[in-house]
């Protein structure tokens, strides 16, 4: 009898100890060795529309990979990555930021990368008399009591939109109607609301499906402003990360690259 009792309480620990390894081990595993990876990103806010969209395709076939999107302004981003912000990849919306970014270490050397080129519209409601087709100086005619532009303090198409205002000559004709977004996101808001008559925004948030019903734009030329180069960058965080480096060659690749071409985006190339 002591012997049965002495092997049942043999093999309950050996049980035990057998559990409490696999525990162990599974525990010691990277998090998208046992049910999936989680990504952060913080994106421009003109990627609103163009970053989900992508995120639905990449996770027909990365279903494990978590990816969660922030949108805000890139000027803002930029300052809250370097308080330690744990995100893991920064799609701004201005070249420079990730640029700074590697050269102050926060991000991986040789993993940043221009993906796109941003355009700027002229946009109105629809219900206004205005015809956005007739130029930038339609932004003179009294009926435009406000124009939004996003705060060119920290947003590159609000500094694009200064530039091309500077250069039709307007940009002081217009000083006093001008009201501030604190991202490209919420000056889009602003003119689609009422709150403003018009405004300067990106063309991909321009040729969404609800502002596309809700109003008519005009492409502000290229050359009356500098170039909006929008480019990536992979943060310390997200470096060792697998799912990181899929997303980024989907991103590059031919899906992710249509993707941002229906939404308005130059390829870079």
């Amino acid at each position: 009898m002591f012997t049965k009792m002495y092997k049942k309480k043999i093999v309950r620990l050996v049980f035990t100890v057998g559990i409490v390894g696999l525990t162990l081990l599974f525990a010691s595993l990277p998090y998208h060795a046992h049910g999936g990876e989680k990504i952060l990103i913080a994106a421009a806010s003109d990627l609103n529309f163009a970053m989900d969209e992508m995120l639905s395709v990449f996770k027909k076939t990365h279903p494990t990979i978590d990816m969660d999107v922030s949108y805000g302004s890139s000027g803002n981003f930029y300052a809250q990555i370097k308080q330690g912000a744990p995100y893991d990849l920064f799609f701004s919306a201005d070249a420079s930021y990730p640029a700074r970014l590697e050269e102050e270490g926060f991000s991986v050397k040789g993993r940043r990368r221009l993906y796109a080129i941003g355009q700027i519209v002229l946009w109105i409601p629809g219900k206004s008399s205005l015809d956005p087709q007739k130029g930038l100086e339609v932004v003179l005619k009294p009926e435009v009591k406000k124009l939004a532009i996003a705060n060119p303090k920290h947003a590159p198409y609000g500094r694009a939109a200064e530039e091309a205002l500077r250069c039709y000559g307007i940009s002081d004709k217009v000083r006093d109607k001008l009201v501030f977004g604190e991202n490209i996101s919420q000056t889009a808001q602003f003119v689609q609301t009422g709150a403003a008559d018009a405004g300067i925004i990106a063309l991909s948030l321009a040729i969404s499906p609800k502002m596309a019903k809700d109003g008519t734009y005009w492409v502000i030329p290229e050359a009356s402003h500098n170039k909006l180069e929008q480019s990536y960058a992979v943060l310390q965080r997200g470096k060792d990360k697998p799912g990181v480096k899929s997303f980024l060659e989907f991103v590059q690749g031919e899906k992710g690259k249509k993707i941002l071409s229906d939404f308005g985006f130059v390829s870079p190339e």
